[in-house]
């Protein structure tokens, strides 16, 4: 699924299996787990697993995926890349540096969001876009606008080291041409960091019960 937003120059992977094969883990991934409940090792693992794929999908050895500062994902040398995990659902994308700066992707379950949630996240111009109670259709917006906003942040982030809060980043939507369930959204940042763009460009999908987003960040963007 996840293959449908990204571009030929990333390799991706997703899974739809909850469990990972017995032995996935290299023993240092493993010890960062080891206290953690069940599920959560099973999800670490799975998601692993689909980096793995994603590295032989670039001609790259299987070496394991560490975690940075905040939990960031720590790639091969000369590669960037994003890791995504719900119920149900596992992806991982990887590029070369000297072909892609960033890749966020992020994945949520097509449900409402909790009570109270819509509020946190939202800004007042994408809620006069994106009404809370445009909730009927095939998409649910609210999870729609989370899934974006924390791919953006998953671009931003390994590159700056600075932490964005949900209302410094405003979403526009657009559907693609005769569908409601896939297209194309735009990021206006309000935080400025040197060197980053003020806006990035991302593509979503809604399908199979989830919302899918995914943002990539060229290497060498336009000015």
């Amino acid at each position: 699924m996840i293959e449908r937003l990204l571009p030929a120059s990333v390799a991706c992977a997703d899974t739809f299996e909850k469990d990972a094969p017995a032995g996935s883990l290299y023993p240092e991934e493993a010890r960062l787990v080891a206290t953690s409940v069940e599920r959560r090792r099973q999800e670490f693992a799975a998601v692993r697993v689909c980096a793995r794929r994603a590295m032989a999908a670039l001609g790259l050895p299987p070496s394991p995926v560490l975690r940075g500062h905040r939990g960031v994902p720590l790639w091969p040398e000369g590669t960037v890349g994003s890791m995504t995990h719900c119920d149900g659902y596992r992806a991982a994308a990887l590029a070369r540096a000297s072909e892609v700066r960033a890749v966020g992707i992020d994945a949520e379950p097509n449900e409402p969001l909790p009570d109270g949630v819509w509020e946190l996240i939202s800004v007042p111009s994408e809620r006069a876009r994106v009404p809370a109670g445009a909730e009927g259709s095939a998409v649910h917006w609210g999870r729609l606008l989370f899934s974006a906003k924390e791919s953006v942040f998953k671009t931003w982030f390994p590159l700056t080291r600075i932490e964005l809060d949900f209302d410094e980043a405003d979403i526009t939507f657009q559907a693609d041409p005769g569908t409601v369930a896939e297209g194309t959204f735009t990021a206006e940042l309000s935080r400025a960091a040197p060197g980053m763009p003020s806006s990035y460009e991302g593509r979503w999908l809604v399908e199979g019960g989830f919302v899918v987003t995914a943002i990539v960040l060229p290497a060498n963007p336009s000015p």
